[in-house]
């Protein structure tokens, strides 16, 4: 009896220690994941930047989604559609000049969940004549393994 008692509790120990061992790395896998996520949002976020810097509004524009579902929300409200958007970018800043350089401030980059994050930071325009600045807060999501930016409130 002890010794089937012994071999019982052997046993369940090897199968925690498997069990506690799968779940160590599931989440080092999931943590390498959500890392790998971020750098490809702050990726997303760059080229949009150098895009801007050269000028490349319709380049710009392909760190948001293609679609009429595109909401984005600046001193005159809020606006959807990517066609729109551009629109809008291209009667606000018609050249390079309007356009100046820009930065940005990146606070957080917040997963919320495999196929969403939030992400919040300051950006910063350089011209000749001003520098304008302000934040912005984004929801972007991962589409067929893309992140693309879905809601841009900018002010």
């Amino acid at each position: 009896f002890n010794i089937l008692t012994f071999n019982y509790k052997e046993t369940i120990i090897k199968r925690m220690k498997i069990i506690v061992t799968f779940l160590f790395f599931i989440g080092t896998f999931q943590l390498i994941a959500q890392e790998n996520d971020k750098k490809l949002i702050l990726k997303l976020l760059e080229d949009q930047r150098q895009a801007w810097n050269r000028g490349e509004l319709k380049e710009f524009m392909l760190g948001y989604i293609k679609s009429d579902s595109l909401l984005f929300v600046g001193k005159n409200g809020p606006q959807y559609g990517w066609d729109n958007t551009l629109s809008n970018y291209k009667k606000s800043y018609p050249d390079q000049k309007t356009m100046g350089f820009l930065s940005f401030n990146i606070h957080e980059v917040r997963l919320i969940s495999s196929d969403h994050a939030f992400v919040l930071g300051a950006w910063h325009l350089k011209r000749e004549k001003d520098e304008p600045k302000g934040f912005f807060t984004l929801l972007v999501k991962k589409i067929k393994g893309e992140w693309k930016v879905i809601a841009d409130h900018s002010s």
